[in-house]
């Protein structure tokens, strides 16, 4: 498997911010730290949403970061893919989205549980567009970027929606067949996974008392702000 990435200044720089779940300061203290610019691309792992205090400030301060001059890429987390189909729309497993931190979601916008059934009509507009147009992945150089992984077995064209965005162990486990370096979210470790050249896992529980995770492949450096804090610490990584 090729472990060759090419980069280079002109291009910009290219950033993976791990699982947010609803902190928005400390999203907020990451992307001030990192500061990108007109060349540099921001690629978001998915699951904004769920579990912490304010999902709603979260996707608030995405859709601000949008308008910034530099490219962002939103992936649609698993979280994400169940309010979706909670809402009615596709996807998946929508009866476990307020046992999996939707009331913490829902009571961000103001609808308390006996409004569970009105939700579509009181959420924002533009926040649920924003949910309908996430990505399931995105490859630039030689990374694949999924919010959870894919089937190792299975060529990328192969690869099914539910397993991009819900796979954990099978994937985490066992070395994968694509000449693509995986970068992921969705399951919570306490560092960085680095399994190179197959895998790199950026979700270190933020919204269980551990960091939000931003890793800049272009130069190695990582970033990393933890939880009730704005200090944000880097330190530099092999990614050959």
């Amino acid at each position: 498997m090729s472990t060759n990435k090419p980069q280079t200044a002109a291009s910009g720089r290219l950033f993976a911010i791990g699982d947010i779940h609803g902190c928005p300061d400390e999203l907020n203290a990451l992307l001030n730290a990192v500061d990108p610019g007109a060349q540099d691309t921001l690629v978001f792992m998915g699951d904004y949403i769920d579990r912490g205090p304010a999902s709603r400030d979260v996707i608030d301060l995405l859709l601000e970061t949008r308008k910034r001059r530099c490219q962002t890429i939103f992936l649609k987390g698993n979280h994400e893919d169940m309010m979706l189909s909670f809402l009615g729309y596709p996807g998946r497993y929508g009866d476990s989205f307020l046992l999996n931190g939707g009331i913490a979601t829902l009571l961000s916008y103001g609808i308390g549980e006996d409004r569970v059934d009105d939700a579509l009509e009181l959420l924002p507009t533009r926040h649920v567009e924003f949910l309908r147009e996430l990505q399931i992945q995105f490859i630039k150089d030689s990374y694949l970027f999924v919010h959870a992984g894919v089937q190792p077995l299975r060529k990328l064209e192969e690869q099914e929606a539910e397993d991009l965005m819900w796979i954990r162990q099978e994937f985490i486990l066992h070395p994968h067949e694509l000449d693509l370096t995986v970068i992921f979210g969705h399951t919570p470790m306490r560092e960085v996974l680095f399994d190179l050249p197959y895998k790199v896992g950026i979700d270190t529980g933020l919204v269980y008392g551990g960091k939000l995770t931003c890793l800049e492949l272009t130069e190695g450096v990582c970033h990393q702000v933890a939880r009730g804090s704005t200090k944000v610490k880097r330190h530099t990584v092999a990614l050959a």
